[in-house]
């Protein structure tokens, strides 16, 4: 008997976890025992208050766990569970995918917030996570963009992104080479910068990429190993690589 109870919890639990209440896991499971009951019988068999089933069932019906019929009085019968908790789970990726999107949108609107002198620098940690939050704030830039960096950063998915955001916003690149024909949407100045050099044994390389003149992407380390990157918003972070940029433009357009 204890068992049968745990292995009742357990599973309410797990309901629970796919968005039932616990009235709405209880009503669901014992719906699963008979072929169909009406609502004092579910009220008897599920331990459910009697106040409360109507509501429950309703609830179960709206998620396509339970159907009712015409009869009086109304019988109610349980999904068979393969259908039901794919039911469930069409309905939370659904809501996940309407989450995201409005989550998402609220992220690219955000504004800053003022936190005294304090200014902050976020790392950013592996190659694929710094290429993830590139391709986001390329895809949000709204006036320009501006990157001074070896062609080891630029991957194929990249390039792409540049050029497509390059129909709406200005981006110039300072790059030591280009792979393949340069798009006629980028502004490209290719000169060999001192941005990759030897340390030991390891090739390190940087770049710095400036976003809409308010956002500032520094990217460092060794080519062969994880790279970190610093991201920024600050004024202060900002302003010195907008400098950066411009000392190194005025240097890559010299003979």
């Amino acid at each position: 008997m204890a068992e049968l109870q745990d292995e009742l919890s357990n599973i309410t639990e797990s309901l629970k976890s796919l968005g039932l209440t616990k009235y709405e896991a209880l009503v669901y499971i014992a719906l699963l025992k008979v072929a169909g009951a009406t609502a004092t019988e579910i009220h008897e068999i599920s331990g459910v208050p009697r106040a409360s089933v109507y509501p429950v069932l309703d609830r179960l019906i709206q998620r396509n766990l339970v159907s009712v019929s015409n009869t009086s009085p109304k019988r109610f019968d349980a999904m068979p569970p393969e259908e039901g908790i794919s039911n469930l789970l069409t309905s939370i990726e659904a809501n996940a995918e309407e989450a995201k999107k409005v989550l998402t949108d609220i992220f690219s609107q955000r504004v800053g917030v003022e936190r005294g002198t304090q200014e902050l620098i976020w790392s950013i940690y592996g190659m694929e996570n710094i290429h993830l939050r590139i391709a986001d704030l390329i895809h949000n830039a709204k006036q320009n963009i501006r990157i001074f960096s070896s062609v080891h950063f630029f991957t194929p998915a990249m390039i792409d992104t540049l050029v497509t955001a390059g129909d709406h916003v200005e981006i110039e690149i300072i790059v030591d080479q280009w792979p393949g024909t340069p798009p006629r949407n980028l502004r490209l100045l290719i000169k060999k910068p001192p941005i990759g050099h030897e340390i030991g044994n390891k090739n390190v390389a940087g770049g710095v990429f400036l976003f809409d003149c308010n956002r500032v992407m520094v990217i460092m380390g060794p080519q062969d190993e994880g790279l970190t990157g610093l991201y920024s918003e600050s004024d202060g972070f900002v302003r010195f690589f907008s400098s950066y940029w411009r000392f190194f433009k005025d240097w890559a357009r010299k003979e």
